[in-house]
């Protein structure tokens, strides 16, 4: 949530920043909420001074009762009840605007840095590197749904029976490398330095709201109604909810999370060839970072992230490419966002694997996570997360892109996790 110091101070470039989101009616959303905030503090300015005046009356109303000036005392007693009664309107004006105030925050995006490019969708993201081995295979090469049949490693008509389309079935080798990539993954990022969670896969809508999911993906996520909680998305929203409502010590930042959790995602509307197999799921696995830190140091943890998701696609052999997402691509929540793509051969198409954001005060000033600096002065944290990494597509491009005459090779990193060196 965007704060009020930022749009009053910075009022037009806020406005430039949520056009370059292709955020619809940013000026009247911005004027509107300079509107609330002055009616709500104009309403406060005068609760002040309608306080101060009862208090002041008040202490005469008794001295003007002792000198015998019983008229004048129950005039001010009069006064005072009159002013009571207009406060009473004043809160309830002021309840109001703040309510109004909030909802319509909510509602509002993240502004993007300026680094962000222009463009309003993937087609005007910027390719920034890429690496990576290349990938030559057989010329009867098969998309990773065929390999996970002949191969017996996933069962994609076993999950429709038990649940439905989107959730798959590992079985034998295709579960136990599920398993190695999960622990890869988790080993990795231990590290690196980040101290592993185990959160729960069920949150409260406070936690939605606190990490942007609601009100803004209420139609990708999975709705518990009768206990009113949200299957989780991504382990982004437990793991940054621990720090909700929670002032830190600026000594304990940058503060390194990790954590491994099933995810689920409606993904609404979702339908055709893009979606086959692994490439877009209901339920998948999923190993997330998470850091909270200053703003000063900020930019240097969200480098580390990248250069650390980046470190495990080279390590699992696999062609990889890295984007600066342009703003209209961008998430609601995002300041600024890079995405790492892994290369299907046999699909010829790029995968996403992976979203690595700077979330700046957006996050924590929705969440109230702070930090007291060596001034014991109260700041708001900078949050960032990224996948490190989902599982399904990487699944997909390691089958297809290690598949050979004899089988599916598996890249020397992963062999100590999955005991075996090759998929017969």
């Amino acid at each position: 949530m965007l704060t009020i110091k930022l749009i009053s101070e910075n009022t037009e470039a806020v406005i430039r920043g949520l056009e370059k989101k292709h955020f619809k009616d940013a000026r009247e959303s911005v004027a509107k909420v300079l509107e609330l905030n002055d009616k709500r503090r104009n309403a406060q300015n005068q609760l002040d001074k309608n306080l101060a005046e009862v208090n002041a009356t008040s202490k005469t109303i008794g001295q003007l009762m002792k000198e015998g000036r019983r008229e004048e005392a129950e005039a001010a007693k009069k006064q005072v009840s009159e002013i009571k009664e207009v406060s009473k309107r004043l809160q309830a004006e002021m309840d109001q605007a703040a309510e109004e105030l909030q909802n319509l925050l909510y509602t509002i995006p993240n502004v993007p840095y300026d680094e962000v490019p222009e463009g309003l969708g993937a087609e005007d993201n910027v390719v920034v590197k890429m690496g990576g081995m290349e990938t030559e295979l057989p010329k009867d090469a098969l998309p990773h749904w065929e390999l996970a049949k002949k191969y017996d490693l996933i069962d994609f008509d076993l999950g429709v029976k038990i649940t439905g389309a989107g959730f798959p079935v590992y079985k034998g080798q295709g579960a136990r490398l599920q398993r190695a990539l999960i622990n890869f993954f988790l080993d990795e990022a231990r590290d690196a330095g980040y101290m592993e969670i185990m959160p729960p896969t069920v949150v409260n809508a406070a936690s939605g709201y606190g990490t942007g999911q609601l009100p803004d993906k209420e139609g990708q996520m999975y709705h518990c109604e009768v206990d009113d909680l949200y299957l989780i998305p991504t382990a982004e929203v437990p793991v940054t909810n621990i720090y909700r409502d929670v002032i830190l010590d600026e000594k304990q930042l940058p503060i390194k999370n990790c954590a491994y959790t099933q995810c689920f995602r409606r993904e609404a509307g979702s339908y055709g060839k893009d979606v086959r197999g692994l490439n877009r799921l209901h339920e998948f696995s999923k190993v997330e970072l998470v850091r909270i830190d200053t703003p000063e140091h900020s930019r240097q943890s969200h480098q580390e992230m990248l250069d650390h998701v980046e470190g495990l696609l080279k390590k699992l052999e696999l062609p990889y490419r890295i984007l600066r997402l342009c703003g209209g691509d961008m998430s609601f929540t995002a300041a600024i966002c890079y995405d790492f793509e892994v290369y299907s051969e046999a699909q010829k198409r790029w995968l996403e694997v992976s979203s690595v954001s700077n979330f700046d005060t957006y996050q924590a000033n929705r969440l109230k996570c702070r930090y007291r600096d060596e001034n014991k002065k109260t700041q708001l944290c900078h949050t960032l997360n990224g996948s490190a990494l989902a599982l399904p597509r990487i699944v997909a491009a390691l089958l297809e892109n290690n598949q050979t005459p004899e089988g599916i090779r598996i890249p020397k990193a992963l062999v100590p996790y999955t005991g075996f060196d090759m998929i017969r």
